[in-house]
Order: structure tokens, then C-alpha cells, then sequence
């Protein structure tokens, strides 16, 4: 016996035009990479995703070609979120820190047919345009007169005049929930990088579960600023959950230093914000010496890797702002787990409930995850024990666009495939899960395991260090050894022994670094992940003083 509920597929037009027609005068802020300030409301915002909807169809492109975008948050990629999704079409966000040859490979094998590109990133598209065949349209996010003549690139329009003529009128089309939605290309640290292929309905359980209150909790009454790129995952699907709730959204653009984004926070009296450690380091870094404070911010996310307890204690205890530690992946859309205590925590002592505060969090529903062994048998939820992480659910990859490296899944006992997401982990009684480390970075010294998250955490305590990073080093005796890249904070001083003396009384004696080794920077990803086989190059000459 079936269910006699109606049958409407889970569509993202569904998103654009709930919020239109009940929260429609919610606001959409932007900061323009003209640098100045844009404002209107979600009915302008589904109205123009209309008129980019008749813009593809004009071009007469077929279901599921791919839209690509190389953009900031804003306003304009906003409405292309929903106007080629919602079209039927594919939207492709690809991250334009990447280098200029793999933004061409990745524009290639996706098989793009348009490019929009906001005019900052108007040499990137001048230096790969001539590398990718199939694009036959190129769109500015900008008005006419901002349009160069000259550009060399051919097929060149401007998108206010892209969509200017196009008829604000346009039934949204309804198909299988489970055609592609848009794509997003992993970083590609090894290799080619390989494209995560969302469907609609997942990306709309992924706004579900995103908006529920033990994960991001949005809603109506929040003012949210989402500094995680659009091109990162989609901004952890923050714009398909605020078209879901009826949030006010305030995009950056491209201004991300520390300074624009305390300025706009206030400014637009944010309540809520997300992003990874590296652009929380500049905010708490402008903010410290001028003795600033939060007006209005509440809480904020923080993810793409392992936030330190110093930026939690410095967020709570200092500013009042709650952090709510998340993790997730490319290939999950991206949300797992995130971190709020619950009902039995209340009572706990404060260092208690810092302790788990510190983990990644608990399981959203709609994710289900486990740790394995060595020989593929599942570990106990004790805390303590450490193994690969596999996850499973609605919004994770079953396979990689065009079947890119085979099948990722590993069946169990039952048959039933799980995702390894290459993370090490714990999980306690309670189902908090703490990332350990990446498999490929876990330090193995004399036969036990050492985490360099722990490493980098302690070191990124004191107060004379601005950013860590955790490696092992090969040694005769004990098969390797970590050792500790530390970049001091400008005008701060500090010595390798006041650093290894700083372990002492915090993790175990033989966990502690053998040794100090003082750099300029540590090398980043497009996505603001630290490069440890980067940095594992720039040492290839490095000795172990213990060795």
C-alpha cells in the first residue's frame, strides 16, 4: 500500500519560489567588487533568476549543459544559483584561486557551455578563454558600461544586458528530483581534481537538515554572512537554506580581509556568520588591537578544517559569540556533523563542556558515519579509538562525475556502500565524532599514533604564534617523529625551547615535537586548507635533531 500524499519532487525552483512568495521582502546585502553597496529583497532576487532562466533558454541549451561561474558572493551569482539550477541546467562554481591550467582542465571536462565571471577575475578568463572549446558564451557580472571594449574575448556580454530584455514572467519546469543540479570540483591536491555531482534532492534535504536547530539553526530572525566562498561547496549550501527560511543574507564579495568583514558585520548588524579558521585569524587580528566588539554577532561556523580551542575561548570568552564547529566534505554538499552540546551537557563545568566543544560534532540526520580497522571491521564509540572514517547518506557521492577514479564506495557485510573520507577519527558514547587527522598525514612513532591536531592546537594557544602545522619527519629509531611549523604573529617573540617547553603538562611526553621550525608562511589551498605536502617539500632537507 502506497501513501496518498501528492507527488512534488524536491526542485530548487521550489526553494526561490517559496521565498518569494512568503518571506519576499526579506533583504539580500552585497558588496560589489565595484566596492560599493547593493540592496534589494528576495522577490527581486526570483524575478531576475527568472530572467536568467529565459536567457539560457534563448540560448537554447539543453537540459543539464553546465552553467560555470568564476565569482565572489554577491547578489548576481545568487540569482544564477537558482536561475540555471532551477532551468534544468547544471550550475558548475569553479574556484578561481586555482591555477590558471587546471581552472581550463576543470572547464573542460565538465564540458561548460557559458562562463560568468565577475570583472575581477576578467584576466583569468582572458588568460584560459582560448583553452576551452566548448564554452560558446562568456557573461560579465556587471552593467554595460562597465564592459571593456577590448577584452579578447570573444562571445563577451555584459549580464545586466544579458538579462535586461528577457521576460520577468517564466514557469519553472519540473522533472526527476534526482537530475543534477550543480557540480563542484574537489581541490585537487593529488592528481586531477574530481567533480561532485549534487542532484536537487539532495541539495534540498541538505537545506533541511542545514536549518535545523542542532545544525546551523537559520531562520527568519537572523542576519547571515556566509565569508565561505560560493564557489567552496556551494557556501555550505547557506544560500539554498536562507531562500528556505527567509534569512537576511549579506555577502562580502571579494573584500575578505579582516577589516571589510568586522565593518560589515556591524554595518548590516549580522547576527550570524560562517567560515574557515584562516579568515576568522584576520577578523580576531584586527579586531584585538583596537579593542573592537560585536554590536550583534551571535554565532558562527566554523569549518574546511580543524578550528583551535584558542579561536573558540578567544570567540566565547572575549567577544560572546558562540562557535559552533562543523565538518563535512566536497563530496558530502558539504555538511556531517556540527557541535552544539546537548540537554545533560548544561550542567557540566565549562572545561568540560570545552572538551566537547572541540570536537566536530555530532551526525546530521540524513548522514550516518563509522570508524573502521585496518581490516575493514568496525571500532567502538569509546573516544579513544581511532579509525577510518566512512560516512553514508542522501547528499554524499555514490561516484564521481564521469565515473573519475572508479568506485569510491566500500561495501559492508550487508552490502551497503560507504564513502572513506580520508579523515582519521574518534567517536564518543554520545556520537561526537574528533577528526585526528587526514589518513595521509597521521603521524605513526615507535608503533603509536600521534595526532597533529593536538600538535597544532597547543602550539596555536600561545600567544606569540599566528598559525601551526603538525608533519612527521623519518627517524632510525622510532619510524617517524613530529615536528612543528609555527609562523610567529608580527612583532611577537618566541623561542623554540619556550615552545616545546609550552607541551609540557598537555599531552604526553613522547606526543611532544621534536623540534621547532620557525617559517614565514605556511602554504595554503585555493579553499584555505593548509598544504602539507607543500610544506613536507619545502623541508625535504630538513634533519631531526633526534635523529
Amino acid at each position: 500500500m502506497l501513501g496518498l500524499m501528492q507527488n512534488q519532487p524536491l526542485l530548487i525552483s521550489g526553494l526561490i519560489e517559496h521565498a518569494e512568495r512568503h518571506h519576499g521582502d526579506g533583504e539580500i546585502v552585497s558588496r560589489r567588487v565595484e566596492g560599493d553597496i547593493h540592496r534589494y529583497q528576495w522577490r527581486d532576487v526570483a524575478r531576475r533568476a527568472r530572467q536568467v532562466a529565459n536567457a539560457l533558454d534563448g540560448m537554447q541549451l539543453l537540459f543539464s549543459d553546465r552553467v560555470a561561474t568564476l565569482a565572489w558572493n554577491g547578489y548576481r551569482h545568487l540569482e544564477l544559483y537558482f536561475g540555471v539550477s532551477g532551468s534544468g541546467r547544471v550550475l558548475h562554481t569553479i574556484n578561481p584561486r586555482l591555477h590558471p591550467d587546471q581552472i581550463a582542465w576543470i572547464a573542460n571536462h565538465a564540458e561548460d557551455r557559458v562562463l560568468c565571471f565577475d570583472m575581477s577575475f576578467l584576466p583569468l578568463v582572458q588568460a584560459v578563454h582560448a583553452k576551452c572549446p566548448t564554452i560558446k558564451q562568456y557573461v560579465a557580472l556587471c552593467d554595460g558600461d562597465k564592459l571593456p571594449r577590448d577584452t579578447g574575448i570573444p562571445n563577451l556580454v555584459a549580464y545586466e544586458e544579458w538579462i535586461a530584455g528577457q521576460p520577468a514572467s517564466y514557469h519553472w519546469p519540473s522533472f526527476d528530483e534526482n537530475s543534477a543540479s550543480s557540480m563542484c570540483y574537489t581541490s585537487g591536491t593529488t592528481g586531477h581534481p574530481k567533480a561532485a555531482l549534487y542532484s536537487h534532492r539532495s541539495t534540498t534535504l541538505h537545506a533541511y537538515a542545514a536549518a535545523l536547530p542542532d545544525v546551523m539553526g537559520l531562520s527568519a530572525r537572523d542576519a547571515v554572512l556566509p565569508v565561505v566562498p560560493m564557489f567552496h561547496v556551494n557556501a555550505w549550501g547557506i544560500p539554498y537554506s536562507a531562500a528556505l527560511t527567509g534569512c537576511k543574507l549579506v555577502f562580502p564579495g571579494g573584500a575578505m580581509d579582516g577589516k571589510s568583514i568586522y565593518e560589515l558585520i556591524e554595518a548590516e548588524q549580522v547576527t550570524y556568520a560562517a567560515g574557515v579558521p584562516t579568515v576568522w585569524q584576520m577578523l580576531l587580528g584586527h579586531m584585538k588591537p583596537g579593542g573592537l566588539r560585536f554590536s550583534s554577532l551571535q554565532r558562527t561556523v566554523i569549518g574546511g578544517s580543524a578550528c583551535p580551542p584558542a579561536m573558540i575561548d578567544a570567540f566565547r570568552e572575549e567577544y560572546g559569540v558562540e562557535v559552533l564547529h562543523a565538518w563535512g566534505m566536497t563530496e558530502m554538499s558539504p555538511l556531517g556533523t556540527l557541535c552544539t552540546l546537548k540537554n545533560k551537557h548544561r550542567t557540566m563545568a565549562p572545561e568540560e563542556q570545552m572538551k566537547i566543544r572541540m570536537k566536530q560534532g555530532r551526525a546530521i540526520y540524513g548522514v550516518d558515519m563509522k570508524i573502521v580497522g585496518d581490516k575493514g571491521e568496525e571500532l567502538p564509540w569509546d573516544g579513544k579509538t581511532f579509525g577510518d572514517l566512512y560516512v553514508k547518506g542522501p547528499w554524499v557521492v555514490r561516484e564521481y562525475f564521469k565515473g573519475e577514479g572508479g568506485d569510491p564506495l566500500v561495501k559492508d557485510a550487508h552490502g551497503v556502500g560507504w564513502f572513506p573520507t580520508g579523515d582519521v577519527a574518534t567517536i564518543d558514547a554520545d556520537g561526537y565524532m574528533q577528526i585526528t587527522d587526514r589518513s595521509k598525514d597521521v603521524i605513526k612513532s615507535g608503533g603509536e599514533w600521534i595526532s597533529s591536531i593536538d600538535i597544532e592546537n597547543i602550539a596555536m594557544a600561545h600567544p606569540a604564534i599566528q598559525m601551526a602545522a603538525c608533519v612527521g619527519m623519518r627517524h632510525p629509531k622510532w619510524d617517524e617523529r613530529p615536528i612543528v611549523a609555527v609562523v610567529k604573529k608580527p612583532g611577537a617573540q618566541v623561542t623554540r625551547e619556550e615552545l616545546l617547553k609550552f607541551y609540557e603538562g598537555k599531552i604526553a611526553k613522547w606526543q611532544v615535537p621534536d623540534d621547532v621550525v620557525f617559517v614565514e608562511s605556511i602554504p595554503l589551498g585555493a579553499t584555505g586548507k593548509m598544504l602539507k605536502t607543500r610544506l613536507r617539500e619545502q623541508l625535504k632537507d630538513y634533519k631531526l635533531p633526534s635523529a
